[in-house]
């Protein structure tokens, strides 16, 4: 199953940290009463002792909190009386103030608590929201293997404006990567019409222009201002061998290979969607090939866009060592973490990365594209294919004499169904 590497969850504690936390208000209270002891009559610690019930209201609910402010009266009259102050003003501005405080740390949790259950509702409806969005995505995707990658630059957000989405039909994969113009749920909003229009379109669009023709009827007829959203659409052929791409105004993808990494693009870039109206709207598309172990990588402006705190640009040129390995997932997770490393805290912008792989052929396994020195998926090799009745053999791969078979060798489609 696909991982969905971001959108990630606000960091929280682990169990330990937990414990930890928890304990800390009457390890306080301790150190106090042990300080209290040891410096003698003279010198009074009590009002110390409501720093037990202040940190309980940070980690535990408004009942516990209370219950950890009357454990710090409690042991606040015992020590009153060892420091000789029982009943006199020190002890009644100690036992005072641990009660406001008490008091105050119990409706400071309470109202933490409310927000904590409405976060946990918002989060919840957020993930749904994702789900219906940012779709997961399968590893194996026709005759290639795909990964995605998405991370939030709010640390409390699920979704953002980066879109993308992979959809197959009728032998054909195709797939789109954006960025609406914006932030917050707006862009959301944008990102979703761009979705909706294209997971309608793609599966009986006859090609990718008809799906962005559609895409910014759709954008026209419902988007409120100016809004606009850059993007790429692709499709790849039914052997994976090549790719057509449509470019709109998004940066273009990478090309990764053992010769290196280059980008793909072409001086006659489109307009984004939503922007059609200021030149003209046929758009053109382009196809590259992909030979068996290259890579294409999609990306939004937050992942090339990156800068460190000198104001340099992360360099996504010199990627292509972390691409590598049988796990195109962990590859995208590999280059996240660089990227994060290089900007040095959490992005600025929301980002996305779909990563598209053609599988090399495995040892004693033909090309897929028949090409010379292999043949098509499922398809015999060239020396071995009869078109007459081919004779009975033993089990020592002899022929039986006299016993032809009289049926034509079967042909195997094993990796024509893999390739569908």
């Amino acid at each position: 199953m696909m991982r969905m590497g971001g959108p990630e969850a606000p960091a929280r504690p682990g169990p330990g940290g937990q414990f930890l936390l928890r304990l800390l208000p009457f390890l306080i209270m301790a150190i106090v009463a042990a300080v209290d002891l040891l410096a003698g009559p003279r010198v009074g610690f009590l009002p110390l002792l409501s720093l037990g019930p202040a940190l309980a209201a940070v980690v535990f609910r408004p009942a516990h909190t209370a219950l950890v402010g009357g454990l710090a009266l409690l042991l606040c009259v015992p020590l009153a009386f060892y420091d000789h102050v029982a009943g006199e003003r020190p002890d009644i501005i100690a036992l005072t103030t641990i009660a406001g405080i008490t008091l105050t740390g119990s409706v400071a949790s309470a109202a933490r608590h409310r927000r904590e259950r409405e976060l946990a509702d918002v989060t919840a409806v957020a993930e749904a929201a994702q789900r219906v969005l940012l779709r997961p995505v399968p590893p194996q995707v026709g005759p290639v293997e795909v990964a995605v990658r998405f991370v939030s630059a709010n640390a409390s957000a699920r979704i953002g404006g980066d879109l993308y989405d992979v959809i197959t039909t009728g032998g054909r994969v195709r797939l789109v990567i954006g960025d609406a113009q914006g932030k917050g749920l707006p862009a959301v909003q944008t990102a979703a019409l761009v979705l909706g229009a294209f997971r309608e379109a793609a599966p009986d669009a006859p090609d990718l222009r008809a799906i962005a023709a559609r895409i910014e009827l759709s954008l026209r007829r419902r988007a409120a201002g100016e809004e606009f959203v850059t993007a790429i659409l692709a499709e790849l052929s039914a052997d994976g061998s090549s790719v057509e791409i449509l470019n709109c105004g998004h940066p273009p993808p990478l090309l990764v290979s053992g010769a290196g990494t280059r980008p793909v693009g072409w001086p006659d870039g489109e307009l984004p969607f939503g922007l059609s109206d200021l030149a003209d709207p046929e758009r053109r598309a382009h196809r590259i090939a992909l030979a068996p172990g290259e890579q294409l990588l999609f990306y939004t402006d937050g992942i090339s866009e990156a800068r460190n705190r000198s104001g340099a640009f992360y360099r996504l040129g010199d990627c292509g060592g972390l691409l590598t390995g049988s796990d195109p997932q962990a590859a995208l997770d590999r280059l996240c973490a660089d990227v994060i490393g290089h900007v040095g805290h959490r992005l600025l912008d929301d980002a996305a990365m779909l990563l598209v792989r053609r599988p090399a052929p495995r040892p004693g396994q033909g090309q897929a594209d028949g090409s010379p020195g292999g043949q098509g998926f499922g398809e015999a090799p060239a020396s071995q294919q009869t078109t007459g009745p081919r004779p009975a053999r033993n089990g020592q791969g002899r022929p039986l004499a006299g016993r032809p078979s009289g049926r034509p060798r079967a042909t195997r489609f094993t990796g024509l169904l893999a390739a569908g």
